[in-house]
């Protein structure tokens, strides 16, 4: 009998740690991760000046902006104190999902960095495939003999301070910046010739609340379920007195 007026309690506590806990994917929503290249990385996008190459290092990725077919990804430094890139990227589908960071590269001539290609965030059948500039893209292109995502927009290729919101005109115009792809001939093909888009509901199934979301209709739902339980058992331990 004591167990069953015991259940009831230790049933709210497990709810109530449910709610607090963190998940095990905290980092979901922008999709931080820390990676480590053992080699100088040549990116695309707009980069703080004097940073269009990485040097070998410890780097954290991180998503600024997912909200449409268009993500911006930013690139910093281990302690995220210097932001290096701010980079265009369009949504590729893969068919099979990792449980760990992906990271693509387009090999160069001997002696020249190789260029980030795409991104894949663990657990996700999609990610983010880099936009570079036409002439970047180009180059690129013909030295590996691919297909290249590319923007013909003339965007500012260097900032001198470091670009910290969604709304700065520079990534709005990122966001609005016309996409196409190149092959090492020159001649220009469709986007949907080089990447597969997600489909629409994994799209919304990913994305993750911000993290200055109230978490309290969570914890109400939980309180709720917690008071039926403890009922429930209740008239349970009442019936087999």
């Amino acid at each position: 009998m004591t167990f069953l007026k015991a259940v009831p309690t230790v049933f709210c506590a497990a709810l109530i740690g449910a709610a607090f806990s963190p998940g095990a994917r905290a980092d979901d929503w922008n999709r931080k991760t820390v990676i480590t290249f053992s080699a100088p990385v040549e990116t695309p996008g707009v980069h703080t000046k004097g940073f269009g190459v990485l040097p070998a290092g410890t780097y954290v990725f991180k998503i600024l902006d997912s909200a449409s077919d268009r993500h911006i990804v930013q690139i910093f430094n281990q302690d995220e104190t210097v932001l290096y890139a701010t980079i265009l990227a369009i949504p590729n589908y893969r068919l099979q999902a990792t449980d760990k960071t992906v990271l693509t590269f387009r090999e160069r001539l001997v002696g020249q960095p190789e260029a980030l290609r795409a991104w894949f965030y663990p657990g996700h059948n999609w990610g983010e495939e880099f936009v570079y500039p036409k002439a970047k893209a180009l180059e690129i292109a013909k030295a590996t003999n691919t297909v290249v995502l590319y923007t013909p927009a003339e965007i500012t290729p260097e900032v001198e301070t470091p670009i910290k919101s969604a709304e700065e005109p520079v990534v709005v115009e990122l966001k609005q910046a016309p996409v196409m792809a190149v092959k090492p001939t020159g001649d220009e093909v469709q986007v949907a010739e080089v990447v597969t888009p997600p489909p629409a509901q994994a799209e919304v199934a990913v994305q993750a609340l911000p993290k200055t979301a109230s978490p309290l209709p969570l914890i109400g739902l939980f309180g709720l379920l917690a008071l039926g339980g403890a009922f429930t058992l209740r008239v349970v331990a009442s019936r087999v007195r």
